[in-house]
């Protein structure tokens, strides 16, 4: 089979097909120069793309969208980007062109994200969390972007802290400034907003929000001293994943008051428990508008 013929295959017509929502290739590494004020780091990004395909087609032309990326990677190289949300933007309108046939494209990245934050004696430390971007772009609608971040705190649970109480308040003398003991758990926390490609939201923003949302954050590098604070902290702010989510969400409405009420909020929790072999998961999928009249 000769090289024209052997490129033309994907373009191969087809009957009794079926439409396929998704194509593309997962799993790209790549860097990304993000630009914020007088600041620049670059963010080695993890990258899915994937647009539809009509029932007629035989394939997709996965090499554009290898090309596309390539592009858009060099662009931020070269000139910066304010996030990777704007590359996912950009990369999501350059599939929808390289891919004329496509009705429908979408981009996911994630990244490893490092930021100083004070520990409990505001000694500065440089903690990790993991940001993720993805843009959709479907028929004419406008381009939608998202910018989340995840984030590793800790929990302790109220309902064992309770059940602690009845059973020692009555042979047991407590210190009244102490919490009641409970079992804890790390907790990974994750706010996603999805925003029309016009307006922006800062992941830093979005990581203090979910930080002050646990029981107490949790850091790399602790002494005795505070290991003892992050621990009675915890214990004065027992929460259940439920309760995680729901202060998620109260603290975005209090941030975000001008955000248009179509902002798609996602919000989740999960648990790594101590004493159960299980999990403990919450999650709410919202918008603004929503949550604003509290439904």
């Amino acid at each position: 089979m000769d090289m024209q013929t052997s490129a033309d295959v994907q373009n191969r017509r087809i009957t009794k097909g079926f439409m396929l929502t998704r194509v593309g290739v997962t799993g790209i590494k790549k860097p990304v120069r993000v630009v914020r004020s007088d600041t620049s780091n670059t963010l080695f990004c993890n990258i899915d793309v994937f647009v539809d395909l009509p029932s007629t087609q035989k394939g997709s032309h996965l090499s554009r969208n290898l090309e596309a990326i390539n592009e858009e990677v060099e662009k931020s190289l070269h000139n910066g980007l304010p996030g990777i949300e704007v590359f996912a933007a950009g990369l999501c309108r350059s599939l929808r062109e390289k891919h004329e046939y496509s009705t429908y494209a979408e981009v996911c990245v994630t990244a490893d994200y490092f930021m100083e934050r004070p520990g409990p004696s505001d000694k500065l430390n440089l903690e990790s969390f993991k940001i993720m971007a993805k843009a959709v772009s479907h028929n004419d609608d406008i381009l939608k972007k998202m910018i989340g971040v995840e984030v590793i705190g800790m929990t302790a649970c109220p309902c064992a802290m309770e059940t602690v109480r009845e059973q020692y308040s009555t042979n047991v003398t407590m210190d009244d400034c102490l919490p009641i003991i409970s079992h804890n758990q790390r907790n990974i926390a994750s706010v996603l907003l999805e925003v029309p490609e016009n307006l922006d939201v800062e992941a830093n923003d979005l990581i203090e929000i979910v930080e002050a949302s646990f029981s107490s954050p949790t850091y790399e590098v602790l002494k005795r001293s505070d290991e003892a604070a992050v621990v009675l902290q915890a214990h004065r702010e027992p929460k259940f994943v439920e309760d995680v989510v729901r202060t998620i969400l109260s603290k975005v409405l209090e941030r975000y008051p001008d955000l248009p009420n179509e902002t798609l909020v996602t919000a989740r929790s999960e648990s790594e428990e101590s004493i159960h072999k299980h999990n403990a998961f919450a999650e709410r999928v919202a918008t603004l508008g929503d949550l604003r009249t509290r439904a």
